[in-house]
């Protein structure tokens, strides 16, 4: 177990270190659930055609559903990734690891990406589940 305030990671002692994300997240305190966001805007109107300019609205649209629960980004525990072309995503991994960072920090929750045919919204070429748990106070 690796401590990082308000979590634990988790990574067994010998395995090699995750890259980018947490095997596994322990975590105690008030769970908040988003549902599966995409990246438009807040009046529903697509800013961006390519994934990684949805990829940065997504992250902010959960940073904005996280914010009214009193979340802040480190206390997300899992992310969950639905994206339409795997090729799109690995061309792209530099602009995605950018705006992570801008809009999440340097927090790597546990994660897990997965290509999928088509989303429910016909534009959005990426959708994202997450999971936060604000530490109990005291």
């Amino acid at each position: 177990m690796t401590l990082s305030s308000p979590h634990t990671f988790l990574q067994p002692e010998d395995w090699v270190p995750a890259k980018g994300y947490a095997n596994g997240v322990l975590a105690e305190g008030r769970t908040v659930y988003t549902g599966g966001l995409v990246g438009w805007n807040a009046r529903q109107e697509w800013e961006h055609s390519d994934m990684a300019g949805q990829f940065r609205q997504t992250l902010q649209n959960i940073v904005a559903v996280l914010a009214e629960a009193d979340a802040r980004p480190e206390h997300i525990v899992r992310l969950t990734w639905y994206i339409t072309d795997k090729r799109e995503y690995l061309d792209n991994l530099k602009a995605f690891g950018a705006a992570y960072r801008e809009i999440i920090g340097r927090h790597y929750p546990a994660m897990a990406v997965m290509q999928v045919v088509a989303l429910m919204e016909d534009a959005a070429k990426i959708e994202i589940e997450a999971t936060a748990v604000i530490p109990t106070e005291g």
